[in-house]
């Protein structure tokens, strides 16, 4: 039996609204707080789709003055620390982000935890990494 990958989804779209809904389930989501995300946010919270932080929707500070992919390079250390190794195992290897195409800066920011393979499409990119990346990256005890 092959093991699922542990995905998390990060939205950055200020107007994701009610396609938050369409999300897959079972997949924790980081969307960034604003009147319409937070609105459905809420709303699905209160219907009980949240079973834990490891599942359900949590939203981010949105600064006005920032771009989505400001949003999302000052969301990675967050994320990492609520779903890497020192709150999961195994801790998440894919990421799908929604609202921002992959720049030089995202791919240089992600591969600081490990994102090595990226997939672009139209609404955004997944990057994935190596279930054992921690290990491939620790220094030898030799």
């Amino acid at each position: 039996m092959v093991a699922v990958p542990y995905k998390v989804c990060i939205v950055v779209e200020r107007d994701f609204g009610e396609r938050l809904a369409e999300l897959e389930p079972g997949v924790p989501v980081w969307i960034v707080d604003t009147p319409s995300n937070a609105t459905v946010a809420r709303r699905l919270r209160t219907e009980g789709n949240q079973e834990s932080h490891l599942s359900g929707i949590t939203t981010f500070n949105d600064s006005h003055s920032s771009s989505p992919e400001d949003l999302l390079v000052s969301e990675l250390d967050t994320i990492d620390l609520h779903h890497g190794s020192y709150s999961a195992n195994p801790p998440y290897t894919v990421l799908e982000v929604l609202g921002v195409q992959l720049s030089e800066r995202i791919r240089t920011g992600l591969s600081e935890y490990g994102f090595n393979e990226f997939h672009p499409h139209a609404e955004g990119f997944s990057a994935i990494r190596p279930a054992d990346w921690m290990t491939l990256s620790a220094p030898s005890s030799e």
